[in-house]
């Protein structure tokens, strides 16, 4: 193995604290610092994680010691970040999303041509069970050619954490700058990309919203935002990201699958399988193969549609969709006390990261791919804000072999 990396975390928040462990377990890594504008937050890290500070991100970029940074910082000031680390020669992972402009997405592409270092966005929704699962079909000719699915984000904004929530400047966020929950999960299981996009917003209602001009970085009024986008395989998607919506588990998923010979539907905790014959289709319940384990060992229970619909049975245990990437785990994380969060992706994430850096390889969710799945969203917004009219999206091309 390679020399190992000494990470310094960017970004003390409610999020991070899931990853500082997964981090300090990895085989490669040594050492783990943490950094916070607020030193309070810093100290309760170092605290609880028995790690040192490091005072400032530009004290981060700048050590020798330091050889990558973890960005969980506010979602809008990823991009700038991003590129002053990887062109201080940093290893980068970044939380979603890359950038909240088209342009940071293009710098972080160029930043990391001309750096020769590690990026990759941290996108959880490439490894949930749904997404696994369409994917798998979708390869092994299940559905035939795609024609239509459908993805969503479906997020409360009352769901969010409580310092999160009363940042009202930024919570406020236009939702389609938030996108890839929704969006890398059909662009994953179709192998594909977005060309051309049209959408709508839902101006909020809301008594004492943020969603309005003057209170939030953006004068941004919509809560909701929902598309349609024009797929390079010729096929429609149909995505939505939703910050104000009477729902909430699980909040990202695939509902609907489509293609000329087979299709795949999802609702609440039933996954269901189709295919064409010449009398009708084939139906399948494919739910035990999808849920994680938890949820099918207790699909029994009187109350087991309301617990699923509020998020019971997704964090501690994961999927039979991930046997396989499970046991290709470092045995530093499969004897940690508890499956990582968000359909058990986190560990995985980590574990690409790491490997990537310490095997000098491109990561799976690098800046090409990174870029795919965010710019549509950013694209979106501006059709939304245009009432609907079609968008092309502009495409940064495949990674290069690294």
């Amino acid at each position: 193995m390679s020399k190992k990396m000494t990470v310094a975390v960017i970004g003390c928040g409610e999020f991070a604290r899931e990853f500082v462990p997964l981090f300090q377990n990895h085989p490669t890594v040594e050492k783990v610092y943490v950094c916070d504008l607020i030193r309070e937050k810093a100290e309760m890290y170092s605290e609880k994680f028995s790690v040192d500070i490091i005072d400032s991100f530009e004290d981060a970029i700048n050590s020798k010691e330091i050889t990558a940074v973890a960005v969980f910082t506010q979602r809008h000031t990823h991009g700038d970040l991003v590129c002053k680390a990887l062109l201080a020669g940093k290893d980068v992972y970044s939380a979603v999303p890359m950038a909240v402009t088209v342009e940071d997405c293009k710098r972080i592409i160029d930043a990391v041509k001309v750096s020769g270092k590690t990026y990759m966005m941290g996108e959880t929704c490439v490894y949930y069970p749904s997404a696994m699962y369409c994917e798998k079909k979708h390869k092994e000719g299940a559905f035939g050619n795609f024609v239509y699915g459908e993805s969503q984000y479906f997020h409360d904004l009352s769901h969010f954490p409580r310092p999160f929530r009363e940042d009202r400047a930024s919570s406020a966020v236009p939702p389609f700058f938030y996108p890839t929950h929704s969006t890398a999960m059909i662009l994953y299981a179709t192998d594909s990309y977005v060309t051309k996009v049209t959408a709508l917003g839902y101006v909020d209602k809301e008594e004492n919203t943020p969603y309005k001009k003057g209170e939030n970085h953006w004068d941004n009024t919509f809560s909701n935002e929902f598309s349609l986008m024009q797929l390079s395989n010729g096929g429609i998607a149909r995505v939505s990201e939703c910050r104000r919506i009477g729902y909430k588990a699980p909040s990202s998923y695939i509902s609907g699958f489509y293609g000329t010979k087979g299709s795949y539907q999802f609702s609440n905790a039933q996954h269901i399988l189709t295919a064409l014959t010449e009398n009708g289709v084939t139906l399948e319940d494919v739910s035990d193969e999808v849920n994680p384990k938890d949820m099918t060992a207790n699909k029994d229970l009187p109350d087991f549609k309301e617990k699923v619909a509020n998020h019971s049975f997704q964090g501690l245990s994961y999927s039979p969709m991930h046997d396989e990437r499970y046991e290709k785990l470092p045995e530093e994380f499969k004897n940690m006390p508890r499956v990582n969060g968000h359909m058990a992706s986190h560990q995985l994430l980590i574990d690409d990261f790491c490997t990537a850096v310490a095997e000098n390889k491109m990561p799976y969710v690098n800046a090409w791919r990174a870029a795919r799945y965010t710019i549509p969203g950013l694209v979106a917004h501006e059709s939304a804000l245009k009432g609907g009219v079609p968008l092309d999206v502009p495409d940064f091309g495949e990674a290069p072999e690294k």
